[in-house]
């Protein structure tokens, strides 16, 4: 049984950066479809990132060019680079996996949250002066 645990949420200044990892276990994260997910109170859950086993990543307009999704095969690990930080980006961020999975983002597919099988607890971000 696959499952994944956040980590790495926090309180950040505007402009600031932080990094959120997502550890998996129970499978090979170079087989996996991994994203990230966030959710602000009172608002729907957004896909904003996702990165394929092919190591093609897709980006939302909300984050491209202040985020960035890579993995660590070694640590069986994902993470989220979180650049230039913004109040707006203030929400519940969640690590989702597909394992194994054959989703090709070549193009720029985002994949929703019905596409991933398991999903971690959240970590909170917060970014505030």
């Amino acid at each position: 049984q696959v499952h994944v645990v956040e980590s790495g949420g926090g309180l950040a200044q505007p402009g600031e950066s932080l990094r959120l990892s997502c550890v998996v276990s129970g499978s090979t994260i170079s087989s996996c479809l991994m994203g990230w997910f966030r959710q602000a109170p009172g608002m729907e859950r957004e896909k904003f990132v996702a990165i394929d086993r092919y190591r093609t990543a897709s980006y939302g307009d909300s984050v491209k060019g202040r985020f960035s999704i890579s993995t660590d095969n070694d640590k069986n690990t994902a993470y989220l680079q979180m650049n230039s930080l913004k109040p707006e980006d203030t929400a519940m961020y969640y690590c989702a996996a597909d394992c194994p999975s054959t989703a090709d983002l070549w193009g720029g597919y985002l994949p929703s949250d019905f596409e991933y099988t398991t999903w971690g607890q959240g970590t909170q971000v917060t970014v505030s002066s």
